[in-house]
């Protein structure tokens, strides 16, 4: 199993919009693929590949497909609105797409003290 949990790895694309992690799953389909929210606060990812069946008489010389489980954990950045999140999958590829809370700057209130004396 492949395990990773991380707050600096970050394999994500941040817009003015939105956040977009990706994830390089080749040959893993959908149906295999969990993505979910824990705690609306740790990005989930969860893939797991087969291995291939084969033949008792069948021999392998050269096998370059990982099987197993993979699970990532990543934090999502502040501001990101994991309410609102979508996946994709094409072609191998996870999108897992955020949008970004719009932030009002709000001016500080100044109240004056007066000094005695």
């Amino acid at each position: 199993m492949c395990y990773a949990y991380s707050d600096s790895w970050d394999p994500h694309l941040e817009t003015a919009e939105v956040h977009v992690f990706t994830f390089e799953l080749p040959g893993v389909k959908k149906g295999e693929v969990k993505v979910s929210m824990v705690d609306g606060r740790v990005l989930e990812v969860i893939a797991e590949r087969e291995v291939e069946k084969t033949e008792e008489n069948d021999t392998w010389h050269l096998v370059e497909r990982v099987c197993g489980r993979f699970w990532l954990k990543i934090r999502p950045p502040e501001g990101a609105r994991v309410e609102q999140m979508e996946a994709a999958m094409e072609d191998g590829v996870l999108a897992v797409t955020m949008t970004v809370a719009k932030v009002v700057v709000k001016e500080p209130e100044v109240k004056p003290i007066d000094i005695s004396g």
